[in-house]
């Protein structure tokens, strides 16, 4: 059985993946390959954090009660947390167990399932089940919350002969949630700046969501006094920070900000949720010399 017959067959089989709601094309490019906890620069991801938690569980479960234990992934609320559900399948690709409308594979091989780019998603997690006993597949595939394809991710755990998976779909922050966080980050740098720039950095606190943070520029110097998805970067000059294409998006941003004292800014970036090159837009405003800006990633 395919997915290549069709939207309309596609979108009915497009919860039988990863999370509660259907799901649609897979985009034809390398899927990424982490380590199964919540990869580097995702900070304060409730998502990942839910769904390597899930993932947690139900690997302990399998650990003690070995194959037989995967059933109760189709029926037990234990392994259910709202959108996030869990699968399971052997090394042979047979389907196994799932807690959502993936269950309509269970006794099915699936390693010749595909989405609607052709792409073997499942023979790909099992080949990087060999390389390593977890990791992490990235694809797009249809949000219905948005009837958009988006990037998808799912993390896995091989146990023996048991691969064990959660999916979820990154988070994608919206325009008025920046300029929400914005308007924060300003009133929190007036209040106390110190204290303010140490929490802009804090991977748990309220400044750094999803894909949304916040960084702060010393206008004069070009120096980073903060910066939530890299704090490595504090202390560099941002006169020389570029974009992947060549862009000396630094530069021009503290250009704009001594020109007008506020404004918008668009470039490509790297979303530290999925660790791709994406659009970003950034709003900006400028206080006591200092540039502080929030940015969201393009749908």
């Amino acid at each position: 059985m395919s997915l290549n017959q069709g939207p309309v067959y596609a979108i009915a089989l497009a919860t039988l993946i990863g999370v509660g709601q259907p799901t649609a094309s897979v985009a034809a490019q390398p899927a990424a390959v982490t380590s199964a906890e919540t990869p580097a620069g995702v900070y304060g991801n409730p998502q990942a954090e839910r769904a390597n938690a899930l993932l947690e569980r139900a690997v302990e479960h399998v650990r003690k009660n070995g194959v037989m234990g995967v059933d109760a992934f189709s029926r037990e609320a234990e392994f259910i947390d709202r959108d996030l559900y869990v699968y399971a399948l052997d090394m042979s690709g047979r389907f196994l167990a799932s807690g959502g409308a993936s269950a309509v594979l269970i006794g099915q091989n699936v390693l010749t399932e595909t989405d609607l780019d052709g792409r073997p998603f499942f023979s790909e997690m099992l080949e990087m089940a060999k390389a390593s006993d977890h990791g992490r597949i990235e694809y797009h595939w249809f949000n219905p919350a948005d009837s958009k394809s988006e990037p998808k991710l799912t993390t896995f755990q091989r146990v023996g002969n048991i691969i064990v998976a959660v999916g979820y779909y990154a988070p994608r922050a919206t325009a008025a949630q920046a300029r929400s966080l914005l308007k924060r980050a300003m009133k929190a740098m007036i209040d106390d700046e110190a204290a303010a720039l140490t929490a802009f950095q804090h991977f748990k606190g309220p400044f750094v969501r999803d894909d949304l943070y916040v960084v702060v520029v010393d206008i004069a110097s070009g120096k980073v006094l903060a910066h939530g998805a890299n704090p490595a970067l504090v202390g560099t000059d941002a006169n020389a920070q570029k974009s992947p294409d060549g862009v000396e998006i630094g530069r021009e941003m503290l250009a704009l900000a001594r020109k007008d004292g506020k404004g918008e800014y668009e470039y490509n970036w790297r979303n530290p949720l999925t660790g791709r090159l994406e659009k970003k837009h950034s709003y900006f405003s400028t206080q006591n010399g200092r540039l502080i800006g929030v940015g969201y990633f393009s749908r």
